[in-house]
């Protein structure tokens, strides 16, 4: 992988260093990886991922504690450099920072202590239950209900799209308390895998596969001390979490891009047509230029927004948003031209510009599709001229 952008004054030394080390580990254990078939193969996979990485120490950039916050410049370098070099290992790192990020900002000692340190060390999975089939983009409509019991909660409704759904040790589930409506009323709570009344109604297959699930709760119980946070204020909890890893969700876009872009110049120095190489051609040129000036364009908007929220910004929410959609509409261009330029060879099921097509389409619509990015930047800058004009 091309580090040259380390240079960029958004990095310290250590960030350096972490990228260098990380990408030579991904190529000694991820190169060749073939993508898994069928749905035992994919979970196999998955499981062996999170594995590694816990082993290797990589599984702890994604978890914060007491004395460790996390860093959000390391979070973008861990899932730029595992997507240019796998879909499926950024998806069990971002998905273990994900699942547990909940509990890593709100979570008190007892429950950090139990679950952090195995999520860090890769021996148990962690996920993140908050869209449902009729709450995904607008996720204050979620209805699955949290009644409050002599003990606790008792969880009933459904869950959908739920990443590492099926193979999860423990669900952080979103959860309405009754008679609240929009983001009021939502509480956070952390949900074992074997607890009574939880269980996987459906298990579900994408183009880039990975494990994914409908999850089912009929009178669930949940202890009170499994709530994470304040009661009533999960909604805001989950919004906090995913303003972190929206940003890296961008990175993981720009580490497609630009195997995109090495895809497409190889094809272009490979490839003889009209008895010369395909680079030759203007055109092949003028693809080229226009990839690698969005994949700059797309790792700067990221490492800002990631820069500004290490410095401790009070705010990143239009940064963020700008950062995703940026990045992940760029990836999808940079996928479709190097597809574009193998040719037959592109469409090719297992190809690897195929693959790379199918792993960046995805991005343009989990955790805030494009349209919501649009709607949060425009809002946002709405709002900072009508503060100004009153003011």
């Amino acid at each position: 992988m091309n580090l040259a952008h380390l240079e960029w004054p958004f990095f310290s030394d250590e960030h350096r260093a972490l990228a260098v080390s990380l990408d030579a580990w991904a190529t000694q254990n991820l190169k060749g990886a073939k993508e898994p078939s069928g749905r035992e193969a994919v979970d196999a996979a998955c499981r062996e991922l999170v594995r590694r990485l816990g082993a290797a120490g990589w599984l702890r950039l994604c978890v914060g504690d007491d004395d460790v916050r996390l860093d959000s410049r390391s979070i973008c370098l861990v899932r730029e450099v595992l997507a240019s070099h796998g879909a499926l290992a950024d998806f069990a790192f971002a998905m273990q920072g994900l699942g547990s990020a909940v509990v890593s900002l709100a979570g008190t000692s007892r429950q950090r202590e139990r679950y952090l340190p195995r999520v860090a060390d890769g021996s148990a999975i962690a996920a993140f239950a908050l869209s449902e089939p009729g709450a995904g983009s607008d996720a204050g409509a979620l209805e699955c209900s949290a009644a409050p019991s002599a003990d606790g909660y008792e969880l009933n409704g459904e869950k959908t799209w739920i990443s590492n759904g099926g193979i999860a040790s423990f669900y952080v589930v979103f959860a309405r308390l009754p008679d609240s409506r929009g983001s009021a009323g939502v509480c956070a709570f952390i949900v074992d895998a074997d607890t009574p009344g939880l269980e996987i109604a459906e298990r579900l297959d994408v183009i880039s596969p990975h494990p994914l699930a409908r999850l089912r709760f009929t009178n669930c119980r949940v202890l009170e001390e499994q709530r994470v946070g304040v009661e009533g204020e999960g909604f805001k909890l989950a919004m906090r979490a995913l303003d972190i890893f929206r940003t890296s969700v961008g990175a993981a876009a720009v580490g497609f891009a630009r195997r995109a872009l090495a895809l497409s110049m190889e094809r272009a120095a490979t490839r003889t047509m009209f008895g010369i190489n395909l680079g030759a051609l203007q055109l092949t040129q003028a693809r080229l230029a226009d990839i690698a000036t969005d994949v700059d364009a797309a790792a700067l908007l990221v490492y800002r927004a990631a820069w500004l929220r290490d410095q401790g910004s009070a705010s990143t929410k239009r940064e963020a948003a700008m950062a995703k959609l940026a990045a992940t509409e760029a990836a999808q261009r940079a996928a479709d031209g190097a597809v574009q330029l193998w040719g037959g060879a592109g469409v090719q099921a297992g190809a690897s510009a195929e693959r790379l097509y199918r792993d960046v389409r995805a991005l343009r619509i989990y955790e805030g599709a494009s349209e919501v990015q649009r709607l949060i930047i425009g809002s946002d800058l709405l709002r900072t001229m009508n503060t100004k004009e009153a003011i």
